[in-house]
């Protein structure tokens, strides 16, 4: 596997100097020094030049981020999540009018994304969408629905599916747009979650209108754009959970709920469990890590997805764990009161683990379920024989439906 040169880091270490020099990220608001970073080729360094990157390897990616981070520049915005994959979507797959269009404002923060793929008939079978987008001269009239879609609320453009083909075999009459969430046509309703937030959304579209300069990648080649985002949210999901060395995600919770007990309270069986779990913990860590390190372009290969599938048992069980040491206090102290979140709820900063507990019940759904995600590594990456499917090569329009 090839890696930066020291060539390559001199590059970067000259770009960020001469960005630091003239953009205090402590004098100028976060936007100006992140539209700077962009212009510089210094958001995402492996994008090519003119579209916020150098050309260069990823992995340097890390040390530009920790460089801006120890001159005061403020995190992103746990909002712009869509953006490591939308990014990616857009800088593979999109013309260069669309990529001059999207990514600079996206960087920034100035517009935030959402993710419009599943349907009430097509979750699972994702390809099997009815989402329809017509061709109207340079626009497209799309009628449908799409559902859990998390912070839709919020956003300002949404990646959709649609099927733009019907006689075509499912995976082949498909086509990605970027969606003005914010354009006639478009309405955006809660789906109250057992936390008591509406983080997620369905989203109706009548006869809402997209310009076709706003299509990513060809018309009929909406699948490969779409594995494009899918394979970088399973790497970010997963990569939520095993932390870095100053914070591990969820065990870090178990470990200050352990030590918080009188030792008279701590037994032998729950310091097992403990430890087993740290364990697990470190693992996923530890693959996320080669994870980081082995990818290519931007776009991850199968350690996101493995990690993606262990991290949701793994969340259910460290939650489940410790609303277990806590015992009957971690039955109360929570607000079940309905809210719309203004971000990202997943690191349950607010609610602690009595959030965590719940919110993380949706682990195992969104980004690909649990069972699909066994599938999808059993036969990619493992080879094994893959499940009969009597309707990959038939029109989309004559697959049966309930």
């Amino acid at each position: 596997m090839s890696t930066a040169t020291s060539s390559d880091i001199e590059i970067v270490e000259q770009a960020l100097d001469a960005l630091l020099a003239e953009f205090d990220p402590k004098k100028v608001d976060d936007r100006t020094f992140r539209g700077a970073r962009f212009d510089a080729g210094l958001a995402w360094v492996h994008f090519p030049k003119g579209h916020g990157g150098l050309g260069l390897r990823p992995e340097l990616n890390r040390r530009i981020e920790e460089r801006v981070r120890q001159a005061g520049a403020k995190a992103q915005d746990p909002a712009s999540f869509f953006m490591a994959l939308a990014g990616p979507t857009i800088v593979t797959h999109g013309s260069d009018d669309v990529k001059k269009r999207f990514l600079r404002p996206m960087f920034t923060g100035e517009e935030l994304w959402c993710q419009l793929f599943s349907e009430p008939g097509a979750g699972s079978d994702f390809a099997g969408l009815g989402t329809k987008a017509v061709r109207d001269g340079d626009e497209w009239i799309i009628n449908g629905q799409k559902v859990w879609n998390t912070l839709a609320h919020l956003a300002d453009w949404g990646m959709l599916v649609t099927r733009t083909d019907p006689d075509a075999p499912k995976h082949k009459g498909m086509t990605y747009f970027a969606l003005d969430m914010k354009a006639p046509g478009v309405e955006v309703r809660p789906l109250r979650q057992i936390t008591g937030e509406a983080e997620f959304n369905e989203v109706y579209m009548t006869d809402a209108r997209v310009p076709d300069a706003h299509r990513i990648g060809e018309v009929g080649e909406g699948w490969r754009a779409a594995l494009t985002t899918l394979m970088n949210e399973r790497t970010a999901i997963g990569g939520g959970g095993g932390g870095n060395a100053k914070r591990r995600g969820p065990i870090d919770e178990a470990i200050k709920i352990w030590n918080s007990k009188p030792a008279e309270a701590r037994s032998e069986g729950h310091k097992d469990q403990l430890m087993r779990l740290f364990c697990k913990s470190e693992a996923l860590r530890l693959t996320n890590m080669r994870a980081a390190q082995a990818a290519k372009a931007g776009n991850p290969g199968p350690e996101g997805s493995i990690s993606k599938l262990m991290l949701a048992d793994f969340n259910k069980k460290v939650t489940e764990f410790s609303i277990e040491l806590m015992g009957a206090d971690g039955m109360v102290g929570y607000d079940f009161s309905f809210r719309r979140p203004d971000s990202l709820s997943v690191d349950g900063s607010e609610g602690g683990v009595r959030h965590a507990f719940l919110r993380v019940r949706a682990n195992s759904i969104e980004g690909g379920t649990s069972e699909i995600m066994r599938n999808i590594l059993g036969e990619q990456v493992l080879g094994l024989p893959g499940e009969p499917r009597v309707d990959k090569d038939i029109a989309w329009s004559k697959v049966p439906r309930s």
